[in-house]
C-alpha cells in the first residue's frame, strides 16, 4: 500500500514537472534583446551626424524610435512612448535625462522652428544610450 502511494506521488511530482517546463517554453512574453542588432541600429544613428541641423533632428528621432522599439522588446507595458517610459523608470538610471531626450525628441517631431545644438544632441544622444544599455541593448 505505501508503494502505491510512493508511485502515485512521484508520478503526480513528475507530471507537475512536465507542465512547468511545457509552460515556462511555450510562453510568450519578453525575451532578451539581440544586442548585436540595437548595437548596429546604435552605430548608424551615431554615424549619421553631420554638421547639418536635420542629421541632428534624424539622430534625435532615430534614438528615440531604437529605444521604444527596445522597451516594447523588452515587455514594457504602455500604448506609447511615454507611457512606456513611466512604466520603466525603475529601469533606467538617467530617467530625468532619458524624459528630456524624449521630450526634445516631440518638439521636433511637432514643431517647425526647433533648433539643436551640438551641444543638446551629444546630451540627448547620451542620455538614450545610457537608457539603451541600462535595459540590455546595448
Amino acid at each position: 500500500m505505501d508503494s502505491i502511494i510512493f508511485i502515485m506521488f512521484a508520478a503526480i511530482v513528475v507530471i507537475g514537472i512536465a507542465l512547468l517546463a511545457i509552460i515556462t517554453l511555450t510562453r510568450k512574453g519578453p525575451r532578451g534583446l539581440n544586442q548585436e542588432e540595437y548595437r548596429s541600429k546604435w552605430l548608424r544613428i551615431e554615424g549619421s551626424v553631420n554638421e547639418s541641423e536635420s542629421s541632428r533632428h534624424m539622430a534625435i528621432l532615430n534614438a528615440d524610435k531604437l529605444l521604444d522599439s527596445a522597451l516594447k522588446n523588452k515587455g514594457v507595458r504602455g500604448e506609447t512612448m511615454g507611457e512606456r517610459l513611466k512604466n520603466a523608470r525603475s529601469k533606467l538610471s538617467n530617467n530625468n535625462a532619458v524624459w528630456a531626450a524624449h521630450k526634445l525628441r516631440n518638439q521636433i517631431a511637432h514643431e517647425s522652428d526647433v533648433f539643436v545644438k551640438p551641444e543638446t544632441l551629444r546630451h540627448a544622444l547620451s542620455a538614450f544610450k545610457t537608457a539603451l544599455k541600462d535595459i540590455g541593448a546595448l
